[in-house]
């Protein structure tokens, strides 16, 4: 972790570095690790130099998975975060990369004495002391991102502020500009990160940390919550101090609790910790399947029990949203898994876009049928969640199916909540407070009103059609007769020959080049052969060198691109 403190030193100093260095600085690092497989994949070797790919660095023996997440802390933020959300990808990732990402930890130590209040100052274009009644320079917490610290308004209201470190955002867009083109180049060289859209993956990723970055947008997050809570007194959210507030600088109510995960303290208190686990529990599912706006980051820090075991809840940086077509996806899914036709089960994993075209589909249906067969006339409360959800993710990954862009978000964030509540009540049956939820979703959807809302839209789409068809056809047709319309075909099963093709025109250059190499040599050889001045001799062996070098070069520029 010492890597990472001075990395995040350095970021509160001084100016972010240029891409190249940090591409050099990537390269460093994995092969310092011994991760010389990503080095080659991403398409980093130019960067890096040939013998320190393989360099194992490292002075105990490890596995890879700690290897990995040795070299994400030393690279510092954006690669801690993106650690943590591929720790809970079980579609992606064995069980040892999980286990081994999870330790990730988004803690980083306090900015210098002097740097928050000089960011409070440039934001507000005046002093601390007149922003603030009063303002503890110690924080009460460190990230990555920003640290929070303990103050007061000027009229003595308590308030939590958040500090963002200086530099921070701009070297986030520098990571994530270099892990767009990462994801790009190991998407070309390795099929199966094409297969599992690790660009798409890339760039959901980017979103939802840039959004972390905006306090701005964390304020309305927070007022979100409280507006969808309005009324119920087992969830509490802070107030948003917007005159206060920037978006590196967020003021909030400050909110005074035990941590849900201080069991003792909650004893000691006279917690009843069955009841928080319940509002727990109802708080997540009433943001995922009524609000369809969720908190995605439920850490333990992140929750505070206060007299009536109401939860407090703080850190609205990472959120997800539940489109209505997840929720229609669901609704089917859950409709096809209550039945006992494993055809049907099949069909809703391919309209969850799970499955793709070249998916086994009588393997993947024998998979399905031994799962149901597994928890199949089991009593509701006595289902837990993880093991189900492990053994479907073990149905993805035999069969390589992935999880589109919404899903793992959600998965996460259900998953991570119903970890917090079966520790604060082993005994906790969290799958039976989830089907009412779900039932009452299913209810809501072929509901008649849920009907005449689908229908009264379908009208209001085919109106629209009417109304739009013949100036799109009007349109088209005058495509046709300009010549401007394209149709482009892409050939999927032409690769292996192309890369063939690849191959033997590599080894034809190869064969000019030595050809050159020889006629260039015996040409000098010829026209010098009559003259004994040792300076000529000299000339001739460094321009032999120099013919020698460029051709390694040429030579290994051809086979790093990796098709050789």
């Amino acid at each position: 972790m010492h890597s990472v403190s001075s990395e995040l030193d350095r970021l509160a100093d001084i100016a972010p570095q240029s891409q190249a260095r940090r591409y050099r600085q990537i390269s460093r690092v994995l092969a310092q690790h011994g991760l010389g497989f990503f080095i080659s994949v991403a398409g980093l070797e130019r960067f890096v130099p040939l013998q320190r790919i393989f360099n194992r660095g490292y002075e105990q023996p490890l596995s890879r998975p700690e290897r990995v997440r040795r070299a994400m802390e030393e690279l510092g933020p954006t690669f801690i975060k993106l650690g943590q959300i591929l720790a809970t990808r079980a579609d992606l990732l064995p069980v040892a990369y999980q286990t081994e990402l999870a330790k990730l930890q988004d803690a980083a130590p306090p900015l210098k004495a002097g740097v928050a209040a000089s960011v409070i100052e440039s934001e507000f274009s005046r002093p601390v002391d007149a922003v603030f009644g009063s303002f503890d320079p110690t924080p009460l917490a460190a990230a990555s991102i920003g640290q929070a610290h303990a103050a007061t308004l000027r009229d003595g209201t308590p308030v939590v502020v958040k500090v963002q470190r200086p530099g921070v955002v701009e070297q986030i867009d520098l990571d994530l500009q270099i892990l767009r083109n990462l994801a790009a180049n190991a998407s070309r060289r390795l099929p199966v990160a094409d297969e599992y859209d690790v660009v798409g993956l890339v760039h959901e990723f980017a979103h939802t940390l840039q959004a972390e970055t905006d306090y701005m947008q964390e304020g309305r997050n927070a007022e979100r919550f409280s507006a969808n809570f309005t009324g119920d007194d087992s969830v509490y959210f802070p107030r948003v101090y917007w005159e206060e507030t920037t978006k590196r600088v967020l003021t909030l109510e400050r909110i005074r609790g035990i941590k849900v995960d201080d069991l003792a303290a909650l004893d000691a208190a006279g917690h009843d910790r069955r009841q928080v686990a319940m509002n727990g529990a109802r708080m997540v599912l009433k943001m995922i399947f009524r609000d369809r706006f969720f908190h995605a980051d439920p850490h333990p820090g992140n929750f505070f029990i206060q007299p009536g075991e109401r939860i407090g809840v703080v850190d609205f940086g990472m959120v997800g949203t539940v489109g209505p077509r997840i929720q229609e996806q669901l609704v089917w899914t859950l409709l096809a898994f209550t039945s006992e036709d494993a055809d049907r089960q099949v069909d809703a994993l391919y309209e969850l876009e799970v499955a793709g075209q070249h998916i086994d589909r009588a393997s993947l249906k024998r998979d399905v049928e031994h799962l149901r067969a597994r928890y199949y006339g089991r009593p509701v409360g006595e289902i837990d969640i993880r093991p189900v959800v492990n053994d479907v993710l073990g149905v993805v990954r035999r069969h390589r199916l992935h999880l589109p862009s919404g899903y793992a978000l959600l998965l996460k964030t259900v998953l991570m909540h119903e970890n917090l509540v079966t520790r604060l009540d082993p005994s906790f049956e969290f799958t039976a407070v989830v089907v009412p939820y779900a039932r009452g979703m299913m209810i809501r959807h072929f509901s008649p009103l849920g009907w005449g809302r689908s229908v009264g839209q379908a009208g209001i789409d085919l109106a629209r059609l009417g109304v739009e068809l013949p100036q799109q056809l009007r349109r088209l047709l005058s495509s046709l007769e300009r010549g401007d319309l394209e149709v482009a075909a892409r050939p999927t099963g032409l690769e292996p020959i192309l890369r063939r093709v690849e191959r033997i025109a590599n080894r034809v250059v190869l064969g000019i080049l030595a050809a050159a190499f020889i006629v260039a040599l015996s040409v000098l050889l010829y026209a010098y052969r009559v003259r004994n001045d040792a300076q000529v001799g000299v000339v001739l062996i460094i321009g032999f060198l120099i013919a020698i070098g460029l051709g390694i070069y040429m030579t290994w520029s051809i086979l790093r691109s990796g098709r050789s």
